[in-house]
């Protein structure tokens, strides 16, 4: 087992940060960027592929920035809760839309790298993160999906732990002989900061253990209490120094302190909740082996309660959410685990998460406020997107002034299908409105009062004309959303392209951020309109008589690290080209698959100029990628079918060197490297657990058969599967076959 218990805070991008916001701990997004304010950002089940593509790559941004302040800077600006909630959405949109997962999926990461000034430490078992649940359909939603991948009947008892989840910052202790050798943060989840010397200046951290495994390493959270981290603040306080945030702040500051003279002379404790590399086990429950710990002489939580149904979870977690303000220290949920460490096993994990437990999250607050005005932007996708400028008020810790709108129909009081939401409430200018974060780090708003509205508000009218070039802004049938026709031609989707082009999935250029290629669109010297003319801005500069090394913000080194920057993208991998050209639908996980299938660029760029709409060979074979539908393979197509677009990415591939695609490294299994495919009723283990066994052994699992497919394990009820791979000549053998092939008879 790996301890699985960390969460991080998120932080909007400074550059579009509101100037009248108040604290700098509590700025909110007040210039939402167009692309993160794309309409689709309704319901989940409300997305269509433009909208989901587009949120994703918002929350990944976001996620990944959230991470960085949290983890490495030790300095969260909004609620758990709202990231929380960015998880969450996240999630739930991959699961909608799977063939758009992006290569950075913030659920394929755990935390962030280890910050500078520590030694690094390589986790023997990585430290992974939890998957959160925000209320009681969640849970019972969890245990049912537990039952379904054992292949255990509904009524069947599974036995859980509940433990408060502690908010404060997660550690790794190895004892070898039963020394402490070592601690470690927990950094990305695969390599964390050597903090040894800190950790041991905490009392609730033992230096020898009696009776423990030859090698033990211990995982659980340092953490501050209430009372420690009010004397801790009055003290740095009368000394003149920095005084901290919250516990969770001042615990992660303090354990990560270059002197460790420091760390002693703060009031950290040590909760031990988990385990990683053992030489023997500890018990064969988690309940047992919780115990084990609390005998060798760690700090475990006394709330932790053993329980046998999701009634009793709710149970404990009320009763735990009720006792929250007397703890006398910070927790955020409760979490659940299978209490069976055989059946952990069984489980297993997904790429960051353990299928065996899950956090029950404490909901996030709401606020009431005043809606000021509603202003409309545009998106990379041409999008224009309703955004709310409110009154400022604080939710959940931080100053909310702007929340997005989603689009023309929720203003109205409609869903995407025209059936009624809050009750068929309409939302205008001058409003008291109900704002929320749990869904997203942009605030959102729920609902509106009717009974305040004043006398002369009026329902708003969204616009039909793009705010920024005054072409038609239209709506076509079953999109959620209204998109400015201008194209290339209008200046904000020109603009948010390029932000997009040298994103950090992207490009990724320092010193090319969003600030800059605003002020080069604008340049009438040295202008960068689109991405072929990065490649051309030092040979441009060369020539110009105003240098860029003589304007306000730059100087000679800036601009030469600058071209030094631009010199060094001139080499990209390929996945990163696909997804930095901006082909609407086509995110980090549909580059990141087109880039495999193809390997290289004249492959790619050869078969997208081949293929036709809805025909051909060249159509066929991107179809049948894996994770590539008509409605990706149609954009990508139609995009290289496009004059101007074909002719910008003509000018771009004259600038730069595209590396293939490293071929992928085939496990030492009879079934690595093939294409199988399930089908029928298994009887020896579950259809999930069948999946997850046959990736672990380097087998590629296809949902259909093709002539590409390899073998086809045909169960009870095998049918029309069955009879095309007969037809294709697949090879087919029944569950029993499969097991002996993979050695699990």
């Amino acid at each position: 087992m790996t301890g699985a218990e960390g969460k991080s805070d998120s932080v909007t991008d400074p550059a579009r940060l509101d100037p009248a916001q108040l604290d700098p701990a509590q700025l909110d997004v007040a210039r939402l960027d167009p692309a993160q304010l794309d309409p689709a950002q309704l319901d989940p089940a409300e997305l269509d592929a433009a909208g989901a593509e587009a949120e994703l790559a918002r929350l990944a941004q976001e996620i990944a920035a959230a991470n960085r302040a949290y983890h490495q800077d030790d300095a969260p600006i909004i609620s758990d809760a709202a990231y929380d909630a960015l998880r969450q959405r996240n999630s739930a949109i991959e699961a909608r839309f799977p063939a758009l997962k992006r290569a950075d999926s913030p659920n394929e990461k755990v935390g962030d790298a280890p910050a500078a000034g520590f030694g690094k430490v390589i986790h023997a078992a990585p430290m992974l993160s939890l998957e959160n649940a925000f209320d009681e359909a969640d849970v019972i939603d969890f245990a049912a999906r537990v039952r379904k991948y054992l292949g255990l009947e509904p009524q069947a008892t599974l036995a859980l732990t509940a433990e408060p989840k502690i908010d404060g910052l997660s550690l790794s202790l190895r004892y070898e002989g039963g020394t402490l050798v070592q601690a470690a943060t927990r950094g990305d989840g695969e390599t964390g900061e050597n903090v040894t010397d800190n950790a041991r200046t905490i009392a609730d951290i033992p230096q020898q253990l009696v009776g423990a495994p030859e090698i033990l390493e211990v995982r659980g959270e340092v953490y501050m209490s209430h009372a420690d981290f009010a004397a801790l603040n009055a003290r740095q306080s009368a000394a003149g120094g920095k005084t901290f945030a919250n516990p969770r702040n001042a615990a992660a500051g303090s354990l990560r302190q270059l002197d460790a003279a420091v760390t002693r002379a703060r009031p950290l404790r040590f909760f031990a909740y988990a385990w990683g590399v053992l030489s023997d086990p500890l018990s064969d429950t988690q309940s047992g082996s919780i115990a084990r710990l609390n005998d060798l002489g760690f700090k475990t939580n006394p709330l932790t309660t053993l329980c046998r149904s999701t009634d009793e979870l709710i149970a404990v977690y009320t009763a735990i959410a009720a006792q929250r303000a007397t703890l006398g220290y910070d927790i955020d949920g409760v979490v659940y685990k299978v209490d069976s460490l055989d059946l952990q096993r069984r489980l297993g994990f997904r790429s960051t998460t353990p299928r065996w437990a899950i956090a029950h999250k404490f909901p996030a607050e709401l606020a009431w406020t005043e809606l000021l005005a509603i202003d409309i932007q545009v998106g990379r996708t041409g999008a224009l997107s309703p955004v709310a400028r409110l009154r400022p008020v604080t939710v959940g810790g931080v100053v909310v002034s702007n929340a997005t709108l989603h689009n023309e129909d929720y203003i109205a009081g409609r869903n995407a299908t025209g059936e009624p939401i809050r009750d068929g409430r309409d939302i205008r200018v001058g409003d008291w409105v109900e704002v929320y974060r749990a869904g997203d780090v942009i605030p959102k708003i729920r609902d509106v009062d009717p009974a305040r509205r004043p006398a002369g508000a009026i329902p708003f009218v969204f616009p039909t004309l793009c705010p920024e070039c005054g072409s038609q802004a239209l709506r076509d049938a079953g999109d959620a959303v209204r998109r400015c026709t201008g194209g290339m031609v209008c200046p904000a989707q020109a603009v948010e392209k390029l932000k997009h082009f040298v994103s950090r999935a992207a490009f990724d250029i320092e010193g090319l951020g969003a600030k800059q290629i605003e002020m080069f669109f604008a340049d009438p010297v040295l202008p960068i309109r689109e991405p072929a003319d990065i490649f051309t801005l030092a040979a441009r500069d060369a020539a110009a008589i105003a240098k860029l090394e003589n304007r306000d913000g730059f100087g000679e080194k800036s601009v030469k690290k600058l071209f030094q920057a631009i010199e060094t993208k001139r080499i990209i991998q390929l996945d990163r080209l696909i997804f930095a050209l901006g082909i609407r639908h086509v995110g980090e996980s549909g580059s990141a698959l087109l880039a495999a299938h193809y390997a290289s660029w004249p492959a790619f760029e050869a078969a997208m100029t081949t293929a036709q709409v809805g025909e051909g060979a060249a159509w066929d074979a991107l179809l049948a990628i894996d994770g590539i539908g008509p409605v990706v393979a149609a954009s990508i197509v139609t995009t290289f079918h496009q004059p101007a677009e074909r002719a910008a990415i003509d000018r771009l591939m004259a600038h730069l060197q595209v590396q293939d695609v490293a071929p992928r490294q085939i496990a030492d299994t009879p079934v690595a490297g093939k294409t199988v495919v399930f089908t029928g009723t298994l009887e020896r283990m579950t259809r999930a657990e069948a999946k997850a066994r046959a990736e672990a052994l380097g087998a590629r699992v296809a949902g259909s058969v093709s002539a590409k497919t390899d073998l086809l394990i045909a169960g009870p009820g095998a049918g029309s599967k069955a009879k095309l791979a007969a037809e294709l000549g697949v090879e087919t053998i029944d569950e029993d076959a499969w097991l002996a092939l993979i050695g699990s008879a």
